[in-house]
């Protein structure tokens, strides 16, 4: 009986301890660092290996509106984890071109889930190198919506608006850097 109770206790702790959430800082426009102190994956001092998709963005003049968003919508340390991931990154012109204070709305805490929704729209779950991107492909992204691949004049489309101008590989996919921000299709 004693060891049942033991292990009782134990569980409850356990669980309480996991339980635990701290709150993460309110996103800045500070694009140095890619995680709070003691945050997670994001976090590991690696100055050896290559990159990761996180760690690549954040050192991209062309990308701070983007980590400025993937930090608001907590995903950093997702994106920061083994993966792997293809990243459709959209360039700070890209939300340039959004209706005027898009971002700053979208940014915003009580909107947050709408961010999320956004930006795992430019994530897919496996790698795609630039020549496995194939006319008429359909890719499906982190938020369970799909992408139009199209190749137009040798140049790859998605969803007919969004060209990709480059890609940068990472120690956990690689990194399509996009002209146009997607936008996820409308919830049905």
């Amino acid at each position: 009986m004693k060891t049942s109770q033991l292990l009782l206790v134990s569980l409850a702790l356990v669980l309480g301890a996991c339980s635990r959430q701290e709150t993460a800082p309110a996103a800045s426009a500070d694009s140095s660092a890619a995680a709070p102190d003691g945050g997670g994956q994001s976090a590991v001092a690696d100055d050896d290996s290559q990159k990761d998709i996180v760690k690549v963005a954040v050192g991209s003049k062309d990308h701070t509106t983007l980590v400025v968003a993937v930090k608001a919508a907590e995903l950093v340390d997702v994106l920061a984890n083994t993966g792997p991931f293809t990243v459709f990154a959209p360039t700070n012109a890209a939300f340039d071109k959004l209706p005027a204070g898009t971002v700053a709305e979208l940014v915003k805490p009580a909107k947050k889930e709408d961010l999320r929704n956004i930006l795992q729209y430019h994530v897919a779950v496996a790698v795609y190198k630039p020549e496995m991107l194939k006319d008429g492909q359909t890719l499906n992204m982190a938020n369970g919506d799909n992408v139009k691949i199209s190749v137009k004049d040798g140049k790859i489309v998605l969803n007919g608006t969004a060209t990709v101008v480059g890609s940068v590989p990472a120690s956990n996919g690689i990194i399509h850097v996009i002209d146009t921000v997607l936008l996820p299709p409308p919830a049905k």
